[in-house]
């Protein structure tokens, strides 16, 4: 009798009491969770979803800036269909995002796997490395202004000196945005090889270890254990570096202005010329809004199609 009633007592439903404790501690860890959230809430609202807010409205209407906007609908996003310069800005875009991202990745990889190392003077060959990125990238552009200058820029000093022909940087298409993707991968490779670092140095050394005495060479090392193991790196670097290409502004302004004839123009300066120079502000909001549309879009596919992005490695 006694164990039918202790069982009884066992199975008996949670008293409200109990339930109501959990119900509101669960409350108070919400609200100090949203209390440490706020502040950054806030300013994202006030510095970001409200401009992208502002930014699509005005994307819909006729803008210059002066007097009341008129409201013209899809006629902006229309324009660019049949806008020869966009397209031209846009396929820049996408080959300087081919040309910039694989490179600066690959080699981040290398030099993390190199700074990683037994290497003597690590410390000064890192900060080499990452000293571009305290520079600002009108600071860099000015910078590579100086280097690739066409008359008398250092790089054409030299071939010059040497028998060759100097080189075209600034009246010319093709080295205009092949200097200019030189710059953006010296820019960007330290970034790319700090956080491939801190991937390498969460692998086990154990893991090479064992590898080494299998037999497994260097190249081998690094195809079956490094690569792998920073995957959730990799996902996170080509999500940033494509990201980052479809919004450089700064380093093709001050080199190239996107000329010469439009060949160096990406989205972002094109948007930047219509909304600032030309004042068709709601034609350059419409751009703007494609570029986040792309990067939205390219985001999602690749966090859908990644396997690697949750783990830790």
């Amino acid at each position: 009798m006694t164990s039918l009633t202790a069982r009884g007592r066992d199975s008996a439903p949670l008293s409200p009491r109990p339930r109501a404790a959990r119900r509101a501690s669960r409350l108070r860890e919400s609200l100090i969770g949203w209390g440490f959230l706020a502040p950054n809430l806030t300013l994202m609202a006030i510095f970001l979803f409200l401009p992208i807010l502002w930014a699509l409205q005005l994307s819909f209407q006729d803008s210059r800036g002066f007097g009341s906007p008129e409201w013209v609908g899809l006629k902006n996003y229309a324009k660019l269909v049949g806008d020869p310069v966009f397209w031209q800005s846009f396929g820049n875009t996408i080959v300087f995002t081919i040309l910039t991202v694989p490179i600066t990745m690959v080699g981040g990889l290398c030099l993390a796997v190199l700074m990683n190392s037994v290497l003597p003077a690590r410390g000064v060959f890192r900060t080499v490395i990452v000293l571009p990125m305290v520079i600002s990238g009108v600071a860099s552009g000015m910078i590579a202004g100086i280097i690739f200058y066409q008359s008398n820029g250092i790089i054409n000093k030299v071939l010059s000196a040497v028998g060759l022909y100097p080189v075209a940087w600034q009246s010319d298409g093709l080295p205009a945005l092949i200097s200019v993707v030189i710059v953006a991968i010296w820019l960007r490779i330290g970034f790319n090889m700090i956080i491939y670092l801190a991937g390498l140095q969460g692998i086990e050394p154990q893991l090479y270890e064992a590898a080494r005495i299998d037999g497994a060479s260097r190249w081998q090392q690094l195809r079956s254990i490094t690569v792998p193991l920073v995957g959730p790196s990799t996902f996170f670097l080509l999500i940033m570096n494509v990201i980052a290409s479809f919004q450089v502004f700064d380093l093709i302004f001050v080199m190239t202005g996107g000329g010469p004839g439009n060949s160096t123009s990406v989205l972002v300066t094109y948007a930047y010329r219509n909304g600032f120079q030309i004042r068709e502000q709601g034609y350059g909001a419409a751009i703007g809004i494609v570029i986040l549309i792309i990067t939205l879009l390219f985001t999602f596919v690749q966090w859908k199609t990644s396997r690697t992005r949750d783990q830790v490695g």
